[in-house]
């Protein structure tokens, strides 16, 4: 009998010929279960379901791995006769533990280590990222009659990989077909990047001008620092955290504004060129489109209009060449026309065979 820890066993013991003989039922340390119908032992979990001529059948719930072994089923008549049924018990694997030995920084490497401590056989352990199996070096280790099974991965990580998830699933005969997984959430360490966004495209005098410094990066910068190129913030200004805030914007504030970032791997910062229009200015605000789309559309339009000139020079050429060959061959039948009407009559024989 092969029984999974904690499920529920089921032995048997068929009798042939019984004449009402002792039958005793033992475990396999050879303590005696039942005598002749009777508990013998004080386990409960040890129950006596059946008990006639034809067989001894007894039920043993909760299995564990203890309990793993040779019961053996004793007629003591004139002759001793036994039976032994085998017991086996597996230790199905919880769900693996993931572990990381150090923290993972864009552009190094990092070891994940999966573990299942405790299976009977052996689990196996897979790596997936992806849907894509990744190869592991896995061990095993002897515990007693359970094994310590884990295997390790090494990844090269980027900044594009913060936030990936890793898969590491066990497979196991107790299971019957399914699966155990853990999925670790990669954490990658990055430097900061920092990005400016105007709350407007044109400003004037007079208006109100929020800057907003986006900043990124792991860990997350949590001091945002503002300047100013060649001089200081007017006073006026107002910061609050990655914001910057000019009311009542006039020409003295024209001049460039930077924000800074930083973690511990690195800086970053961003500029921003104010330029303050008189109220009056007619000024065309900047646009999103990229010069390089606007470039490739304009250089398409321009060569489709070739193409189509060009199609329509060639075909008024044809058309030409056809009307001026039409217009030659004309006037060759016509000139020999005329021809065979001055002849006379002999002309006109040979005009009837011109015709024809």
């Amino acid at each position: 009998m092969t029984v999974v820890e904690g499920g529920v066993a089921e032995i048997n013991c068929r009798l042939h010929r019984y004449d009402g003989s002792i039958v005793v039922i033992q475990n396999p340390a050879r303590q005696t279960l039942f005598f002749n119908g009777t508990r013998a032992l004080k386990d409960d979990r040890f129950q006596l379901v059946e008990f006639t001529q034809k067989q001894v059948r007894i039920q043993l719930s909760d299995v564990r791995l203890e309990d793993e072994g040779g019961y053996f089923c004793q007629l003591y008549t004139d002759d001793t006769h036994h039976q032994i049924a085998l017991l086996t018990v597996l230790v199905a694997p919880e769900n693996p533990t993931v572990e990381v030995k150090e923290q993972a920084v864009e552009g190094g490497e990092v070891e994940l280590t999966c573990v299942v401590p405790r299976s009977r056989p052996v689990a196996t352990l897979r790596w997936y990222r992806d849907r894509r199996e990744l190869r592991g070096l896995s061990t095993r280790e002897q515990l007693g009659k359970v094994f310590r099974v884990s295997t390790s991965v090494r990844l090269r990580v980027e900044r594009r990989d913060h936030g990936a998830i890793v898969t590491c699933e066990a497979t196991h005969p107790a299971l019957r077909g399914q699966r155990k997984q853990t999925q670790y959430v990669l954490d990658v360490q990055y430097s900061p990047t920092a990005r400016i966004q105007p709350s407007q495209a044109v400003l004037r005098e007079g208006d109100t001008l929020l800057l907003t410094c986006v900043v990124n990066g792991n860990p997350l910068p949590t001091e945002i620092t503002w300047s100013r190129a060649n001089d200081s913030l007017p006073e006026r200004a107002q910061i609050e955290g990655a914001e910057l805030m000019l009311p009542a914007l006039s020409p003295g504030d024209n001049g460039t504004y930077a924000c800074q970032a930083a973690n511990k791997h690195g800086r970053a910062s961003d500029q921003y060129v104010l330029v303050v229009y008189d109220p009056g200015a007619i000024v065309e605000a900047q646009t999103s489109v990229p010069y390089a789309i606007v470039g490739g559309i304009l250089a398409l339009l321009v060569f489709t209009v070739i193409c189509v000139l060009i199609g329509m020079v060639w075909c008024s050429i044809r058309q030409k060449g056809s009307y001026l060959t039409h217009e030659a061959s004309g006037l060759d039948e016509h000139g020999e026309a005329r021809e065979a009407f001055l002849n006379g009559g002999d002309g006109h024989k040979r005009k009837e065979e011109f015709f024809i």
